[in-house]
């Protein structure tokens, strides 16, 4: 806590205007009498989250003698959308009055300088008191006492209702859910956050077969409809049932399709604090913030936006442990114990990696199955925007969510444009799927198509993936078993011939394109990039032992027949992910075949 001088509390000013007050300009004039506490936040920020709900005991035990201010002070450029405000208010259930300052007026005026601060104002409107960060509310709330009994004693303390209005709850199937995951029998389970609810929807993505949960804000596990949830988020199957991260309870709980049962895996309820367990038995240990969850390597690993790491529960011996990441906020890669994160919030799991949307630094970063952190897209914590291109240049904003597609590549929720991108490997760019969706924050792949969840539109919405994110066709992705190979170098060749009745197409310059990369990238000292012939020489690292190489080859030929003036011209193209191990005296040759007369 900082403490000040009596030093007269500013006015409120904030260019958005006014929520959660049936349309009334408040001022701190019309508040005198009341102990005010201003809650400076941003709606990215989970440590504000985290604010918001320490101060809902407080906002409830002096309802008449204290009113909480909400002043959202953006730090994304998304967050200073009106409409994007409105909506995080009601998706985080802020029960008291929010002025908008998209522009940090009253921010400034304070001398705010971190999200989350909180200020206290006493009932005279002098500013007594100022917070930085969490965990502040039992400080606050022997403040507020101190202050209640002074000023009820100089007669200067007024009773009265808060100017709280609640908005018009809205007829809507869902309301703004956050994740989903497809059901064995087809149907869909979505994490209907702000409703507190499981929701199963039909085959069409659209209708509800059956709510899991009593809508209510709590903590309990039993049958369906009895099951109390606190803003679920993350989905993961788990065997015959699911894993349900339930975000604002700080823990892990499981649903049972066939029995409706909701059960507690792990977590106590309460949110974890600095010097607390990091590992043990689950139902001991206090989590922070899960936000999503993926079966990876027979652990379901936990993205804990909370305390920026990853974590991972066990069910075979019911344990949790830390996995990777430091605590520290920011994006550092390297070793997982070494690893900083900053409030990662998407998971999805391939054989071979685990891709984690890191929202806060606005990255797309991955796991190693030896534990190594790496980034694919992103630099910092503000460093964000939208662009397409290369991904050491590529930007997204505050990404919730990510989801592996079949050919290799990954889409990104890239939350805060409004867009679905997509990442892929081989090439090492970034490009846009879709746009005009509204803050989605998950995606699953359903045969062809891409069910996106649309948080802001409280719908699911059916996208058709292109050709070749399918694994078929052009991009195919081709994996193979393990190769072994001579350390130093490797020989790589891609054999094509134009099939029958088709020569390469040379107008432009060369027909082929050879793309290699390697996971790790250590692995390769030499060979890695673009180049037009489809033979190259490669050298592997001997103190790398394994690891995987990704090529892709590309030809073009057209139809060759003098009597068609315009010969129709085709692309062939084949991606492959060979896992490779580096053994003395094993083939110092890779053979690859793209196309030729036998197979074409």
């Amino acid at each position: 806590m900082e403490k000040r001088a009596r030093v007269r509390a500013p006015e409120l000013v904030g260019r958005g205007g006014w929520i959660n007050t049936g349309d009334r300009e408040l001022s701190l004039a019309a508040l005198r009498g009341r102990i005010v506490v201003l809650d400076f936040w941003t709606f990215c920020c989970v440590n504000c989250l985290h604010a918001l709900d320490e101060l809902r005991e407080l906002e409830e035990r002096h309802r008449d003698t204290v009113v909480i201010v909400g002043v959202h002070s953006p730090k994304f450029t998304h967050e200073a959308e009106h409409r994007a405000v409105l909506d995080a208010v009601e998706r985080y259930g802020v029960e008291h009055p929010v002025l908008d300052d998209p522009e940090r007026v009253t921010w400034g005026q304070y001398a705010v300088r971190a999200w989350p601060t909180l200020a206290v104002i006493d009932p005279e409107g002098y500013v007594v008191a100022q917070y930085a960060g969490e965990g502040h509310a039992h400080a606050i709330q022997r403040l507020v006492e101190e202050l209640e009994a002074q000023h009820a004693a100089k007669g200067t303390l007024r009773r009265g209702d808060a100017p709280y209005v609640a908005p018009e709850p809205q007829p809507t199937a869902l309301r703004f859910p956050g994740k989903a995951v497809p059901l064995p029998s087809g149907t869909f389970l979505v994490s209907d956050t702000s409703r507190h609810q499981l929701v199963e929807l039909a085959e069409d993505g659209e209708s509800p077969v059956r709510r899991i949960g009593t809508g209510r804000r709590g903590f309990t596990d039993g049958p369906a409809e009895r099951a109390e949830f606190s803003e679920p988020q993350g989905l993961a199957l788990l065997g015959d049932g699911s894993v349900v991260v339930d975000t604002v309870n700080h823990a892990l709980r499981r649903y049972e399709p066939g029995t409706g049962e909701v059960t507690t895996l792990a977590g106590t309820g309460r949110q974890r604090r600095p010097g607390e367990p990091t590992r043990g038995a689950a139902r001991a240990v206090s989590l922070s913030s899960p936000w999503d969850v993926a079966l990876w390597n027979d652990r379901v690993w936990i993205a804990m936006a909370g305390v920026h790491q990853l974590w991972a529960y066990d069910p075979r011996d019911g344990s949790v442990t830390v996995t990777a990441g430091t605590g520290n906020e920011g994006l550092v890669d390297g070793p997982g114990p070494e690893a900083w994160f900053a409030q990662p919030s998407g998971l999805s799991a391939t054989e071979d990696q685990l891709w984690v949307a890191d929202s806060e630094t606005s990255a797309l970063r991955w796991v190693d199955l030896d534990g190594t952190v790496r980034t694919a897209v992103g630099t910092g914590l503000f460093d964000f925007g939208y662009r397409d291109g290369p991904a050491a240049r590529a930007l997204l904003q505050h990404p919730l969510g990510v989801t592996a597609l079949p050919d290799g590549s990954v889409a990104v929720a890239d939350t805060y444009n409004h867009a679905l991108r997509r990442y892929a490997p081989p090439t090492g760019k970034v490009s846009t799927l879709a746009t005009d969706l509204r803050e989605p924050s998950d995606a699953v792949v359903v045969g062809d198509d891409i069910l996106v969840v649309e948080s802001a539109r409280h719908r699911l919405t059916r996208l058709r993936l292109p050709q070749d994110a399918l694994g078929a066709g052009v991009g195919e992705g081709v994996r193979r078993e393990t190769t072994e190979a001579a350390p130093g170098t490797l020989r790589l060749e891609v054999a094509f011939r134009a099939p029958a009745g088709q020569k390469l197409d040379l107008r432009y310059g060369p027909a082929t394109r050879l793309l290699v990369s390697a996971t790790p990238p250590e692995l390769l000292r030499a060979g890695e990039g673009a180049g037009t012939g489809l033979a190259r020489s490669l050298d592997l690292n001997p103190s790398v032992p394994e690891g995987v190489l990704h090529v892709s080859a590309t030809a073009a030929s057209c139809d060759d027949d003098q009597d068609v003036p315009y010969p129709a011209c085709h692309v062939h193209q084949k991606e492959w992910k060979i896992p490779v191990r580096l053994v003395e005296g094993a083939s110092d040759r890779l053979p690859l075949v793209l196309a030729d007369v036998d197979t074409a």
